[in-house]
């Protein structure tokens, strides 16, 4: 019996010492590429500060990117998004909760947004997106070497673009009527951009500061003659915007924008950047922020593609059938 019993705890014991070494050697033989590895999650928090075509588009660009690069919502990633809808108060309570749900990176769309995310940590990396002036803001101090854990991309205006088409396309206007959030820091530096590059070319601006979008109405029917009505890049304004068209309309003032999408919405025409890919710029940051593991260089997108809206065109008389390299759009009114 007790031969029998050694004989069998022997055999066992070879047996386990024949299955390790031979698992050792399976897994050695193996090419590296077909040894399992752990999958990597991701999330990844966007903070919006509000709903209005622009920005809802830079998200759907940012999320569509990062699905393209591998980083896919509901796969191995888990976006987690909130929308402050414009109030100070939500965008800093959601900021926080973005970092306290341990996100790995935050991507704010919009200034105030940003701002708010900036405020809530110093160590997640942060890529923002539809951010006209991160140095004027207090964003960052530089944009090619950006303090901390902020960078992002910077849509800067082709204001000197803008001003020249407006002048081809209406030749005769000599007043400018600018129309602007004094809440929003992004919108007062384009207001000093296109008063600046005005005046270079002889044109009389008159910018009227709203405090809410209760005031377009008021501002607008009160405005000194002007020829033509100036919309920056505004996010109050943006989501305000028909309300925009129709009081311009009351006073037969053909409205220049600086957003592609104001001009479908009843804008006359704009030298505007393509929102989505904004978002895909942004995503592009995004992921390469997450591989490198580093703050990097701002992205800058300086240049835009003429657009004008046909119908509009057409109600102010403007002859634009053969004009060079722009797009023709058929918007509302």
């Amino acid at each position: 019996m007790k031969k029998h019993t050694l004989g069998i705890s022997l055999g066992i014991v070879a047996l386990f010492a024949a299955c390790g070494l031979g698992g050792y050697m399976v897994g050695k033989n193996q090419p590296s590429s077909t040894v399992s590895k752990k999958t990597e999650h991701y999330d990844i928090g966007i903070l919006q500060y509000i709903s209005h075509p622009s920005l809802d588009q830079i998200k759907q660009g940012i999320i569509d990117e990062l699905a393209k690069e591998g980083f896919k919502d509901g796969d191995n990633t888990t976006i987690h998004f909130l929308n402050g809808q414009g109030d100070q108060a939500k965008l800093a309570t959601m900021s926080q909760a973005l970092v306290d749900e341990g996100n790995q990176l935050i991507i704010p769309i919009a200034t105030p947004a940003a701002k708010a995310v900036a405020n809530a940590t110093k160590e997640i990396p942060i890529v923002a997106a539809g951010i006209s002036d991160p140095i004027g803001s207090g964003l960052v101090s530089s944009l090619e070497h950006p303090e901390q854990n902020i960078t992002g991309v910077k849509n800067e205006a082709p204001v000197k673009d803008q001003v020249a088409f407006l002048q081809t396309l209406l030749s005769e206007a000599k007043t400018i009527g600018i129309l602007y959030s004094a809440n929003e820091e992004n919108s007062k530096s384009y207001v000093n951009a296109i008063e600046k590059e005005a005046e270079k070319n002889q044109l009389v601006t008159k910018a009227y500061a709203i405090a809410s979008s209760n005031e377009i109405a008021t501002t607008i029917q009160g405005m000194a003659p002007v020829d033509v009505l100036y919309i920056p890049q505004d996010n109050g304004l943006a989501s305000a915007f028909q309300t925009v068209v129709s009081e311009a309309d009351k006073k037969d003032l053909p409205i220049f924008v600086s957003v592609d999408n104001m001009v479908k919405e009843g804008g006359l025409a704009t030298v505007g950047q393509n929102q989505y890919d904004l978002g895909v710029k942004t995503a592009q940051l995004a992921v390469k922020t997450l591989k490198e593991e580093k703050t990097l260089p701002f992205t800058v997108v300086s240049t835009g593609e003429k657009i004008i809206n046909d119908t509009q065109a057409t109600r102010f008389g403007i002859v634009h059938n053969k004009l060079d390299d722009v797009k023709h759009v058929k918007g509302e009114k």
